[in-house]
């Protein structure tokens, strides 16, 4: 049985859509030194489409994420990320996303970091339709040792917990 969308939750009509990049934000938090210190951050979405069908549940969504444009407080920590020690930026510049399925609430699929790829769940808060364009807003957490980046285990949180605010416009 399907669930039912939360009442917050308004699917946009069927079409296709491309992602807005610059009315589209992803931020993250995590811990690290031991889980002790919070780090917050934000990654640029570098494109992106999304084909909403009838019925809803066979909508698909693609997005990609600059991995470069990895960014915190700390500048040094940035480049140290950004190096082959985690993100591998230079010889891996995106980190994609396909999804697999929608029930309403959630929008699961497979997110590739490095060429590793696992599951990931977003949980779809809210959602909202302007004209030719629709806004979401979702959370995800994404286990980074799954994904292959293993560097610093224990000086670096192992979770990254998503925060994603979207817009796509109908083409």
């Amino acid at each position: 049985m399907t669930p039912e969308p939360a009442s917050n939750i308004t699917p946009p009509p069927p079409g296709r859509y491309e992602l807005d990049t610059e009315g589209s934000t992803v931020e993250f938090a995590t811990k690290h030194l031991f889980g002790l210190l919070p780090v917050r951050g934000t990654f640029a979405l570098a494109g992106g489409s999304a084909t909403v069908a009838d019925p809803v549940e066979k909508s698909t969504v693609e997005a990609q994420i600059d991995a470069a444009s990895f960014r915190t407080p700390t500048p040094p920590r940035d480049r140290v990320v950004r190096s082959t020690m985690y993100l591998d930026t230079d010889n891996h510049p995106t980190i994609s996303f396909s999804s697999t399925q929608w029930d309403g609430n959630t929008l699961t699929g497979t997110l590739t970091v490095r060429e590793v790829t696992g599951p990931v769940t977003l949980t779809v808060t809210e959602s909202s339709v302007n004209g030719d364009s629709f806004t979401a807003r979702a959370t995800a957490r994404v286990d980074r040792l799954a994904l292959g980046v293993t560097a610093a285990r224990g000086m670096t949180g192992r979770y990254l917990d998503f925060t994603l605010a979207v817009r796509f416009v109908r083409r």
